[in-house]
């Protein structure tokens, strides 16, 4: 695959990178890409990046995506464009971008922007047992696929990455209030150190992952997972695909593992010391999610979809959630069932 250079410095990287991106202006970089519109449009949920479903006359709507600047490089993209394509020349269902003159990372008047087949499909049922198989065995496919070989420019999930740099941007930047401010220092802290003698124990070899396999990237379609959204593909433990599969009170938990590794086994074999990352993963995921809302606070569209965000009232909810994944630390890792 090739791509067109695209040029993000002619977009304004200040405050509103995603200013310029009117109807008009999507329809515009649709059409510029060969195809008719027959102008209806609809945002989709995605505050990262901006994604649309187009209607296309005389056939099915497509959805753009417009990637935002300065958040991954071209290879960065490309690289999770060829995961996407090697996982779906396996017969694994995910969504690749389309080819456009053999390109899947376009450009319109400086914006990179990948096209979409738009594929529908409902949320996985996690209390059903085949279903959760079902997930298992795709999920053990992707990860027999991501185990060859890692990414060389998509980057890693580390405790440094997802925790410490957090932490250093929230607090560089004076985002916690100053009467929490050392309860949040004081628990951060804690964390990572728990955190990091966690990782420095439990030793895993990093595969490529799917990055953000929440039930919200699977959609059940023709009685299997399709998996959208490959943007957060990065370098991690396998167990990072998982964990987020997994809810309820821990009897109901064991359960839901069991289902997923029996059928994950079928294509890949599951290493069940990796079951102690997962209250490690939780932390850090809950880190970096605050530190990204932050990150992206002066993009119109998150105060406006996030207004509960930094406030003192939502700083401490924050801190409180940080002292509960301590104590959860504190406890026996979540384990296969003993007939498993």
């Amino acid at each position: 695959m090739n791509v067109t250079e695209a040029s993000p410095k002619e977009v304004s990287q200040a405050e509103t990178p995603f200013s310029n991106l009117t109807p008009d202006f999507v329809l515009d970089a649709v059409e510029s890409m060969g195809f008719v519109s027959d102008a209806r449009i609809y945002t989709l949920n995605s505050y990262e990046n901006r994604v649309y479903q187009v209607g296309i006359e005389d056939s099915q709507p497509l959805i753009a995506k417009f990637y935002r600047p300065e958040r991954w490089t071209d290879k960065q993209i490309l690289e999770e464009h060829a995961f996407s394509f090697e996982l779906q020349d396996l017969e694994i269902p995910v969504v690749p971008p389309m080819l456009h003159e053999g390109n899947t990372l376009l450009n319109y008047k400086g914006y990179r922007i990948a096209l979409f087949e738009r594929r529908g499909g409902r949320a996985p049922e996690l209390d059903c047992e085949d279903t959760l198989y079902s997930l298992g065995q795709y999920m053990g496919r992707i990860h027999a696929a991501g185990q060859a070989t890692p990414f060389e420019h998509r980057p890693s999930l580390t405790v440094e990455s997802f925790g410490s740099k957090s932490r250093e941007f929230l607090l560089a930047n004076n985002y916690i209030p100053a009467s929490l401010l050392e309860a949040y220092t004081t628990i951060t802290d804690q964390l990572l150190e728990k955190v990091t003698a966690r990782f420095d124990l439990i030793d895993y070899t990093p595969i490529r992952l799917h990055g953000d396999c929440h039930p919200g990237n699977i959609l059940w379609r023709d009685d299997k997972p399709n998996f959208v959204d490959l943007d957060d593909a990065r370098n991690g433990p396998a167990v990072q695909d998982l964990w987020m599969l997994l809810s309820g009170e821990p009897e109901r938990q064991h359960i839901q593992l069991a289902n997923l590794v029996e059928g994950y086994e079928m294509f890949c074999d599951f290493q069940p010391k990796e079951l102690g990352l997962i209250e490690s993963l939780r932390s850090l995921r809950l880190m970096h999610y605050v530190a990204w809302l932050a990150r992206r606070w002066n993009d119109p569209a998150f105060p406006m979809h996030f207004p509960w965000f930094n406030t003192e009232r939502y700083w401490a909810q924050h801190i409180n959630e940080l002292r509960e994944q301590l104590f959860a630390l504190e406890q026996p890792s979540l384990k296969l069932m003993p007939d498993f």
